[in-house]
């Protein structure tokens, strides 16, 4: 079975030229299926897919991330505003030629000025840096940390899960005759089935020798690690990481459980025993016990009137105000401080939701919040908005975890989770193993071989309040209410083809993500008359601590293509041309940010090692393109296959802008779209018609070509 394993290991990566989101090594292997390691694995593959084979060995070692030379960086930088520039001219701005000249005399001026003092002191920053110069001096705290706005919507992500095929049909009304408190028997069942998948699959990475690893396995490695026992901690103007709990900690045994807003600590691990260095995973069977004991005390509370304190609303406000509330929530009560030593440093959370929410009919009065929805599309934003949060349930979860799991009373679930210790995919992975297997009813018969007299399996998180943290508590649930209120959020499940079509067709091997990229820029000129910045994320995960980088998807090429598609004068055969050179480009330009050849990363490096209280200053910086090509209406990011998922989010980085998280499958393309209400020139609906009617176009274009190419050989066999 290990020689198996570790051969499909090597065949994966060496004929699919990726480096597969999963971890290669014989403790999750032999615990995955082939569908599991394909789905991981699409991502990457669909991104080079159209290069040529560049075979690498299985390493295990991963090297640092480089600073790049600083010209290359220049001229990268200089070569992503050309589209910006040929643009402005278009709209009667400078002419390009003249506007490049100037960007190119600040880039001269700055390679050999100011520039190379900066490159020269990254260089140095990188010497006693750790692991590199980027994860440990700037990337977390300006990427996340430094951000005041509050995390629901804006930074957090949400993941909605497929049904569970073993769950018997009548469960998914989410009426049965033995609920408690609103939740149900087989909600608390796929709970607890859902919470040992996920810590199995922690555990088997964490048990596996590093030694047996990929470059990618260890990279999963040491990101599984930062989704559990941690949290964020608000703090004025720059928020910390709590540090990684010792599960020899009671609390670093338990996850936090929340429901109808009270918080409560559940145990999932036994203390080791009889020399064992780590604590056991308890069967499913007892974290359902424990969940169902917390049912029972929930009914209680509830039979009496209790109310809790929505802890959840408070985490959900502005960092300052929820950094200042807590402060005061602290001094009100040591017992504060515990409940909130033991919210961070839990294994995970899990939120059991009381109702099962539906998006209410549209107001007629507000035209603009109306979505075409059938009653199957119905279904699906209704479970993706409960996964985001909604005003019936926002202030059930804690907002800080890294990953926190939902289930509601018909036995939808998904994930959320607080962005800054991981990347979305790196969930997704341990989501998808979750889902991999239905709940099987046999391990519910079992019970742990341990039981632990002096540790309750459950107990209460209970705040103490006084008026002034009421009052807040108010506001908070005010505040979080407009903003999902704001949140313009659907998914479009295109099915008229998906990446097989793309990758096949013709002879041309193009690339899927890049293809997927250019209906995107497509979609959005369509609709908005005008090009934009445009974020995809890049993962460098062959880099130890590697994160991402940015790659910039609006380009020469694909404005040039664009152009083309709204130009009736080109013909087919001319904007497919177009098209290729833009995939071709985009496709080089992956392998570069992948491979820590991105520039903007480093030029973010160098700004901040400005020292501007000693006059220090670039024009390269100044210049208003340089922020103004960073303006990234257009937010994308591509996850797995998502053959598991119902659909994904995250919000929009600007008000007048898209987030768009995409699962690109064999059969169909999953994008999931968030805008905002408020902004009259976005509109959710309006993007999801326009990224079908491109996605059909570009379908049309290429058919078209092929089409031709074959009638000319026709013709030719006839003479």
């Amino acid at each position: 079975m290990r020689s198996s394993i570790l051969a499909l290991a090597d065949y994966v990566q060496q004929n699919l030229r990726i480096v597969a989101p999963v971890l290669f090594a014989p403790g999750i292997l032999s615990l995955l299926s082939i569908n599991m390691l394909r789905t991981a694995s699409l991502r990457q593959t669909q991104m080079l897919n159209s290069t040529k084979p560049t075979p690498s060995p299985r390493s295990k070692v991963r090297a640092r991330l480089p600073v790049p030379p600083l010209r290359q960086t220049l001229d990268r930088y200089l070569t992503s505003l050309e589209p910006f520039l040929h643009e402005d001219e278009a709209k009667g701005g400078m002419p390009f030629k003249r506007a490049y000249a100037l960007r190119e005399k600040w880039a001269t001026d700055f390679e050999n000025g100011i520039g190379k003092t900066l490159q020269e002191r990254l260089v140095a920053l990188d010497k006693v840096s750790p692991y590199n110069w980027l994860d440990d001096n700037f990337w977390i705290n300006k990427a996340y940390l430094e951000w005041r706005a509050p995390l629901l919507v804006n930074s957090n992500w949400w993941l909605a899960f497929g049904d569970d095929p073993l769950i018997p049909k009548s469960a998914l009304s989410g009426e049965t005759n033995n609920n408690r408190a609103g939740t149900t028997f087989w909600q608390l069942r796929r709970a607890a089935w859902l919470v040992h998948r996920v810590l199995k699959f922690k555990d088997n990475i964490a048990q596996t020798n590093p030694a047996e690893n990929t470059t990618s396995g260890a990279w999963m490695m040491e990101s599984t690690s930062k989704m559990f026992n941690m949290a964020r901690i608000p703090e004025p103007l720059c928020d910390t990481l709590s540090e990684k709990s010792d599960t020899s900690s009671q609390y670093g045994r338990s996850i936090l459980v929340m429901v109808h807003n009270w918080c409560y600590l559940v145990k999932v691990y036994s203390p080791p025993l009889h020399g064992a260095k780590t604590p056991s995973l308890v069967p499913p069977g007892e974290i359902e016990a424990q969940l169902r004991a917390v049912m029972l005390d929930v009914e209680g509370r509830l039979a009496n009137g209790e109310k809790a304190l929505p802890i959840g609303a408070l985490s959900a406000d502005d960092r300052d105000r929820w950094a200042e509330n807590l402060r005061h929530l602290v001094s009100l009560s040591p017992q504060n401080q515990r409940c909130h030593q033991a919210m961070l440093q839990s294994v995970m959370g899990l939120s059991l939701e009381h109702t099962t929410y539906t998006i209410p009919l549209a107001s007629s009065s507000d035209p603009r919040r109306s979505h075409i929805r059938n009653p199957a599309q119905l279904s699906l934003d209704s479970h993706l908005h409960a996964i985001r949060g909604t005003t019936q349930n926002l202030s059930n979860r804690f907002y800080d975890k890294p990953f926190t799991l939902i289930v509601d009373p018909s036995t939808r679930a998904g994930a959320t989770g607080e962005h800054s210790p991981v990347d979305a995919l790196v969930p997704s992975i341990v989501a998808e193993y979750g889902l991999t297997e239905g709940v099987d009813t046999e391990p519910f018969g079992l019970r742990s071989h341990t039981q632990d007299v002096d540790e309750p399996g459950w107990q209460r998180l209970d705040w103490i309040a006084d008026e002034k943290i009421k009052k807040e508590c108010k506001g908070a649930i005010e505040r979080a209410n407009s903003i999902v209120e704001n949140s313009d959020d659907s998914v479009l499940w295109f099915d008229k083809y998906g990446t097989d079509w793309i990758k096949n067709y013709g002879c041309y091997k193009l690339s899927p993500d890049a293809f997927i990229q250019m209906a995107m820029q497509l979609a959005w000129y369509q609709q908005q008359g005008e090009f934009t910045a445009t974020y995809e994320t890049v993962l460098t995960r062959m880099f130890k601590r590697g994160r991402t980088e940015t790659l910039r998807t609006f380009s020469r090429e694909s404005r040039l293509w664009v152009l083309s598609m709204v130009d009736p004068r080109a013909t087919d055969a001319e904007r497919f041309k177009l098209l290729c050179d833009a995939i071709s480009s985009h496709s080089r330009r992956t392998r570069e940010a992948m491979s820590g050849r991105g520039f903007d990363r480093h030029l973010l490096g160098l700004r901040l090692l400005l020292r501007p209280l000693n006059a220090e200053s670039a024009a390269l910086f100044e210049d208003e393109l340089f922020e103004r090509s960073a303006q990234w209406k257009l937010s994308t990011s591509g996850l797995s296959a998502g053959l598991l998922f119902k659909g994904t989010g995250f919000g929009s980085t600007y008000e007048n802008g898209y987030g768009i998280n995409y699962l690109a499958a064999p059969f169909m393309v999953k994008f999931g779209i968030e805008s905002k209400f408020s902004c009259p020139t976005t509109s959710t609906q309006g993007f999801k018609d326009a990224i079908t009617s491109a996605m059909l176009q570009m379908q049309n274009l290429c058919q078209s070509v092929s089409d031709n190419a074959h009638n000319k050989v026709a013709n030719t066999s006839h003479l």
